[in-house]
């Protein structure tokens, strides 16, 4: 609503209501008031619901309705209650002589030629701008903090690269006096030993590398998922495969509950795949010498399937059992370990990203057990 008496000034209003049906009576009477008032110069009341433009209840930190806020001329003013028009009232005059003021400014700088900055409208895209500025620089932030992880993480891979890096260069180097001067029967002992170290080492190396891709991946938050009808017992049953030579070096004793009956899940079979795998070889590395790991799948609702992965290991800190799944966290006991704490938070990341959760939870013999979910295939 606006009222002309001058072309050169006006008075700008922002009246904040909600959909109750007595607003729309309180904005008439407010109207009518305004447009009875004995003044020279004109006004302009913009009525804007709270829920259309949240921006700007945020911007003026509203708390009631209705609220009328004075943008120009002058200083921005507030006003709240149901006895907004006692209020104006009282005001008003203050308000005039506000609007004389910012005349006389106008004609004194009349090469002024920019903006209207004192319209509702031009306001309104100025806290608008203001509010994407904010977002932009909470973005930056964010991406700053990426990049200073992916520095720490370049720098932790170039110092843990150099030790077995270092060890199979002297393994080799060994080896290559050896050759010269050990007799043919303790060379060839000494060449399985060599072998077995540089392997080793090179192992060591790779899952460094993996680490850091996977570190990469997870930081830039680009996780493709390419989610199809999958079982999880046959994926299961892969990955045992794969790493029975690890658990059965160190003599683990593995079980598993994989009934052949579950409904199929939608999922990324290679993301998962690399889940179970995280959790599996945590386990394994967590778990003593002639410990016991236990795998099981069990239809925890017509919705989810649930995956659980056992070890009788060392536990998680209750304190630390909401810690694990971030990125930047490692537990205090694992500062000597190889690795950069950083399968957790990429296992979170994947199942979060199929709608799943993720958990852990202490044994109360002992050891601790990993959880996720996974929604069940509807077709």
């Amino acid at each position: 609503m606006t009222k002309d008496s001058s072309k050169q000034v006006s008075l700008q209003l922002l009246l904040f209501v909600d959909h109750r049906p007595s607003s729309q009576e309180y904005i008439q009477k407010l109207q009518q008031y305004l447009y009875n008032l004995d003044s020279v110069y004109s006004f302009q009341l913009e009525v804007i619901q709270l829920e259309d433009q949240p921006h700007l209840v945020e911007h003026f930190k509203l708390i009631v309705t209705p609220a009328l806020v004075k943008i120009a001329p002058g200083t921005r003013q507030t006003i709240a209650g149901t006895d907004l028009i006692s209020q104006v009232e009282k005001w008003w005059d203050h308000w005039q002589n506000d609007l004389i003021i910012e005349e006389k400014s106008l004609l004194e700088n009349t090469l002024h030629s920019g903006p209207d900055c004192s319209s509702v409208g031009y306001s309104a895209e100025l806290l608008k701008f203001a509010d994407e500025v904010f977002i932009l620089k909470k973005e930056n932030e964010e991406l700053l903090k990426q990049l200073k992880f992916k520095d720490k993480i370049l720098a932790m891979l170039v110092h843990d690269l150099r030790s077995p890096l270092t060890a199979a260069t002297l393994a080799l180097d060994t080896l290559q006096i050896a050759e010269k001067k050990q007799s043919p029967e303790r060379l060839l002992i000494l060449k399985e030993q060599l072998y077995k170290q540089t392997k080793h080492q090179f192992k060591l190396m790779d899952r460094m590398i993996c680490d850091i891709l996977q570190a990469s991946q997870s930081v830039s938050n680009k996780f493709e998922i390419r989610p199809k009808p999958i079982y999880l017992q046959n994926i299961c049953q892969v990955i045992l495969t794969q790493l029975s030579p690890k658990i059965e070096s160190k003599s683990q004793i593995l079980t598993e509950d994989l009934p052949q009956d579950l409904p199929q899940v939608y999922a990324d079979e290679e993301l998962i795949g690399q889940v179970l795998v995280n959790l599996l070889e945590n386990a394994s590395k967590y778990t003593p010498e002639k410990g016991k790991i236990a795998l099981s799948l069990l239809h925890r609702t017509s919705q989810k399937i649930q995956v659980s992965i056992c070890d009788n290991g060392p536990g998680i800190p209750e304190e630390d059992k909401y810690l694990i799944f971030e990125e930047h966290f490692r537990l205090q006991r694992d500062h000597h370990k190889d690795g950069f704490g950083i399968g957790l938070a990429l296992c979170r990341q994947v199942i979060t990203s199929h709608y799943g959760q993720i958990w852990v939870e202490n044994c109360s013999s002992g050891g601790s057990c990993f959880h996720f979910t996974l929604p069940v295939y509807k077709p």
